[in-house]
């Protein structure tokens, strides 16, 4: 004779092995896999959207222009006339003007441009301002 335990055992893989699942069954069971998959996907799985890949697109691209442009910046600061009586006083400005300082001796200005390019003054006096070895 077949114990208790071994007989729930055995009725629950018949059940298992005799189960016909329903359309609307399967339906719900694939609903619910799509959504547990985009809602991983998105929050664990580093999904993101057009547009917000289009935003983070668009950002680096804004960074590195202002990149290349406060480098351009410096270059022609470093390798312009009388280069040791500006950088005395662009350290001399206070550096919420420093940007102001570098537009009006025409370092910011790029072939082709009309405005500065957003962000490239500060990087330009920051670039400067490392390159100066500190006072004795």
């Amino acid at each position: 004779m077949a114990t208790t335990a071994s007989m729930g055992t055995q009725g629950f893989k018949t059940r298992v092995q005799d189960y016909k699942a329903s359309k609307t069954t399967l339906f719900w069971a694939c609903a619910a896999c799509i959504v547990a998959t985009v809602a991983i996907g998105f929050t664990w799985g580093g999904w993101t959207t057009g547009a917000s890949a289009r935003m983070m697109g668009e950002k680096a691209a804004t960074t590195a222009e202002a990149n290349l442009a406060g480098g351009i910046c410096a270059t022609r600061f470093a390798t312009g006339p009388d280069v040791q009586a500006q950088t005395a006083l662009l350290m001399k400005t206070a550096t919420y003007d420093r940007a102001d300082f570098l537009v009006k001796g025409g370092w910011l200005a790029l072939p082709g441009q009309k405005e500065p390019i957003a962000g490239a003054a500060d990087l330009c006096a920051q670039q400067i301002a490392s390159a100066v070895p500190p006072a004795k």
